[in-house]
């Protein structure tokens, strides 16, 4: 069924594409009847027991969405009703911006990839909050993922979180700062230590504030290196974070294609290599001890094995949902349940790190 829709879509440049998809999940997402029938039929698909337990919250499965599709808050409820565990929305900022000119998103579909170059636009903290203020249906955990504006100094980014913290931390099950996108400048300078700690210990200190006792997660960039890995998890940690989300977009390209040399972050199946080593180090350096979402190049249930071997305790999908499209998460949960059977597991939960474990790292 997805096989036609996605040939139509694919007709159309990516950003009117996604624009059409976006409107039908939220349309999807008003029919609140069709939504919790949908929901339950996917979560019945799960052979096992399949759930989860991060920071405290409950998944019901480990295959989540991650930001970046729904940047305004604007599908939730459509996206739930795909069956995903949790979504997360954004990277909202906290003033309206536009975004890097067009265009700026190019699919690479010989290779299962996407480069965007989109450049945190959204509408604000304001039309997110009114969004999510307006929600009744509340399937799973919402995550709310905060940047800054773009015409924002970097010596002044501290500020634009806090305000993203004040505006939308309530309204959310976590929040995720991102300090790793490759699409706003110098943005990723803010995951060196002593800027990140400076960062992380202003935001903690909102979030105890305005939020008590929600979870903030760190999402990361997969082109650090070991040693920079290593820092972040101990800046983290020293600054009581929940978890670090592990990866965003990669700069590199594994490959040529006519997309290749354009500018931007990289995601899709290329990127599953890269994010599986973040989350394998990260989960060494802390020994377990810090939570992991992995995200980069998922899009079947063996993809998300891996990352759960690594060290994840949560999955995200963002490009692949772009390629296998609303019936993912569907197809994955009982070939999921298929592969922990294989191989003995009774429960997502027995593999979680297990690959990571029998590595030592270099």
């Amino acid at each position: 069924m997805y096989g036609l829709t996605r040939a139509l879509l694919f007709s159309l440049p990516p950003e009117p594409a996604h624009r059409l998809g976006m409107s039908g999940l939220a349309a999807l997402g008003k029919w609140n009847a069709r939504c919790r029938a949908m929901r339950e039929h996917t979560l019945r698909r799960a052979p096992m027991d399949l759930s989860v337990e991060l920071a405290g919250l409950k998944f019901a499965h480990p295959v989540a969405l991650a930001a970046g599709l729904d940047k305004d808050a604007e599908a939730v409820d459509g996206l739930f009703a795909c069956g995903f565990s949790a979504v997360e929305i954004g990277t909202v900022t906290p003033k309206p911006q536009p975004g890097n000119p067009k265009p700026r998103l190019f699919r690479l579909p010989e290779h299962r990839a996407v480069i965007n170059r989109m450049g945190f636009n959204n509408h604000g903290t304001a039309t997110a909050a009114e969004r999510l203020k307006a929600r009744e249906w509340k399937p799973g955990p919402l995550g709310v993922n905060i940047g800054k504006n773009k015409d924002t100094p970097l010596e002044r980014a501290v500020d634009d979180y806090v305000a993203c913290v004040d505006a939308l931390a309530p309204l959310g099950d976590y929040v995720v700062v991102n300090a790793s996108s490759p699409n706003t400048p110098g943005l990723r300078k803010l995951q060196e230590p002593e800027a990140l700690s400076a960062l992380l210990l202003a935001v903690r200190e909102r979030m105890d504030q305005v939020a008590p006792g929600t979870p903030l997660f760190l999402k990361i960039a997969p082109d650090l290196t070991p040693e920079a890995v290593d820092e972040v998890v101990d800046v983290a940690m020293a600054r009581g974070l929940s978890g670090l989300i592990a990866t965003n977009t990669t700069l590199t390209r594994p490959f040529e294609h006519k997309h290749s040399k354009e500018a931007g972050g990289l995601s899709g199946a290329p990127v599953r290599e890269l994010s599986n080593a973040v989350i394998r180090r990260a989960y060494q350096r802390s020994q377990g001890a810090l939570p992991l979402i992995g995200v980069g190049g998922v899009f079947t249930a063996q993809d998300v094995y891996e990352k759960l071997r690594a060290g994840a305790t949560v999955v995200q999908v963002y490009t692949g949902f772009i390629y296998e499209g609303p019936g993912m998460v569907d197809r994955i949960l009982p070939e999921l349940g298929a592969l922990l059977a294989r191989d003995g597991f009774a429960s997502v939960r027995d593999v979680i790190g297990l690959d990571a474990r029998e590595v030592t790292p270099a």
